[in-house]
């Protein structure tokens, strides 16, 4: 139990760092700013019987990234949202999950697959990045909302995928 609190507690260092120091300076063409933040929600593991702490885990990484944006929860409740989606998504794309015994579903690129990998990543980011945008906006301009959801959530959803590539190849060695 150490060694996964240590690993996600070091998870959490690094991508907020990552994003607070590098990632929020970064946009594009004032449509696309990634962020990698994310990763750290897609690493915890989905818990069929501590879904409160994950949501908890995920309110507390939203307050965070709104600490250093100065968002007012707009990043709290778009990382509830997927916290919350996160194992209904999995589920439906593997429903041979559904009759699995363990309590804790890691996911991982060994595991799932590359297309699997690719859907529930791309899903979970354009559903982050639209409640992002559309709370941001406070207005309905589905155009800009779009735009900025369809730009920002490529992007992140290829660095994510690249890092995910990048820790099935560090974890088979």
């Amino acid at each position: 139990m150490n060694r996964f609190i240590l690993r996600h507690s070091i998870n959490f260092i690094v991508f907020v760092s990552l994003q607070v120091l590098v990632f929020n300076n970064v946009f594009f063409m004032g449509y696309i700013n990634p962020y990698i933040y994310l990763m750290f929600l897609f690493l915890l593991p989905i818990s069929k019987k501590n879904q409160n702490l994950l949501l908890l885990i995920a309110f507390l990484t939203g307050i965070v990234i709104d600490a250093f944006q100065n968002s007012m929860g707009l990043h709290t409740f778009a990382c509830v949202l997927v916290m919350y989606l996160k194992s209904p998504i999995l589920l439906s794309l593997i429903p041979q999950l559904k009759n699995k015994t363990q309590s804790n579903i890691v996911f991982s690129l060994n595991e799932f697959g590359l297309p699997v990998t690719i859907i529930y990543t791309s899903s979970l980011v354009f559903i982050h990045h639209f409640a992002l945008f559309f709370i941001e906006a406070f207005q309905f301009d589905l155009g800009n909302i779009l735009l900025r959801t369809i730009a920002s959530g490529l992007i992140t959803s290829i660095l994510l995928i690249i890092f995910q590539f990048l820790n099935a190849r560090n974890s088979l060695k």
